[in-house]
């Protein structure tokens, strides 16, 4: 029996970064009961709009690495018309478009039109993101845009799928949720006493892990500012930042300085190549999502993965993702009060809680898991 085909349009190993990874997932899981292609990228930003040191993963361990056709440039019109023609040579039953930001809006709206008549009630987007965090002025026209053509949606929070409603317009829209990110959960070739030796923490350090890009709307500077509140509480706390700034880094480390928290705060500024990962959610016992916006998080699915316990805030989909007292603790956003005390209740409780155990029964119901079944559905809805 043919196995149904599904062609993705979305970024891929070589990239690197959550958008890459998710795609990756997607493939994964839906590989042996579809015929999967995936269509990557030959560009994704102009070097001149991506704030970080490479768009390539540069790491020596490659976490999952899946067959791709090379088509897409973001900014090379004549390459959305070959993209097209290349998914219409597959005649798909589904074609899933990766969305998350209205850049692509010009590029998604071209390959999409283009595929339109050809395959009525058969373009999906999976919408991680509806309009980027920093919301800027053009943002909501590109992603009018951008969003015309599909058909359908697929969105991984409850947030999304209440702000794509503006875009949709009547157009059915499907629910699922990020994947658990347990491939960076390598077995450690160093003693975890040696990596926190090297870090600077000692056997008795509490460390609590910012981890992934720093920008504004990430409220890294909310953690700093709760952190002589939770040392006055404990003064094993250490805070452990660990990531790629794409903001200015000087305001973080003036504002470490000012508070006098230099020997209580680590910072690894870098961008983390695969195989690093585990050693610092591995040496932390809590993740701290201190978010002014978001919609869902790779990283707090990173933390699950590696089975830790996180205190989120009450933006976007994060509280969706936490069951309060028994994988994590959900705050008030933009407030240092509550983060702290929402840190103070998992260190009262580390002893009393299996947090380990409650981390992995949530992840027994995590709906990405039956996304093959959903996008069998889908298929079938759309004949």
């Amino acid at each position: 029996m043919r196995k149904k085909k599904i062609v993705i349009l979305g970024p891929a190993y070589p990239y690197r970064g959550g958008n890459a990874l998710f795609v990756s997932y997607v493939y994964d899981i839906l590989k042996d009961n579809f015929d999967v292609k995936v269509i990557n990228y030959t560009l994704l930003y102009p070097s001149i709009l991506f704030p970080g040191t490479t768009q390539q993963d540069k790491s020596s361990l490659v976490l999952k690495q899946v067959p791709n056709t090379r088509l897409i440039n973001s900014i090379n019109p004549f390459t959305w018309g070959k993209t097209a023609k290349a998914v219409k040579a597959e005649n798909p039953d589904l074609i899933i478009f990766d969305w998350w930001n209205p850049f692509f809006g010009p590029s998604h709206n071209a390959i999409s039109r283009k595929l339109k008549k050809d395959f009525k009630n058969k373009i999906l987007f999976i919408t991680e993101n509806v309009i980027s965090h920093e919301g800027r002025f053009i943002d909501k026209f590109l992603t009018k845009l951008g969003l015309k053509h599909p058909d359908k949606f697929l969105v991984l929070s409850k947030t999304v799928e209440d702000s794509i409603k503006e875009y949709s317009k009547g157009r059915k829209v499907y629910k699922s949720a990020l994947p658990i990110y347990d491939s960076y959960n390598i077995t450690p070739d160093k003693d975890l006493k040696d990596i926190r030796k090297s870090l600077g923490f000692s056997d008795t350090d509490r460390i609590i892990l910012f981890f992934g890009y720093v920008r504004k709307y990430k409220g890294l500077n909310i953690l700093i500012d709760a952190m002589p509140a939770l040392l006055k509480y404990n003064k094993d706390i250490r805070l452990l930042i660990v990531g790629e700034f794409y903001d200015s880094p000087d305001k973080y480390y003036e504002q470490i300085d000012k508070l006098g928290l230099k020997d209580k705060i680590k910072v690894v500024q870098q961008f983390v190549a695969n195989e690093e990962v585990w050693k610092y959610y591995s040496i932390s016992e809590l993740v701290v999502l201190p978010y002014i916006e978001a919609t869902q998080s790779g990283v707090l699915n990173i933390a699950y993965g590696f089975r830790k316990p996180v205190v989120v805030t009450d933006v976007g989909g994060l509280a969706e993702d936490v069951v309060v007292g028994k994988t994590g603790y959900v705050v008030k956003s933009n407030h240092i009060q509550s983060l702290v005390e929402g840190i103070k209740k998992y260190i009262d409780n580390a002893d009393k809680v299996d947090f380990t155990k409650n981390v992995e029964e949530k992840l027994k119901d995590n709906e990405f898991n039956k996304l093959p079944q959903l996008i069998e559905k889908i298929i079938n809805e759309s004949n």
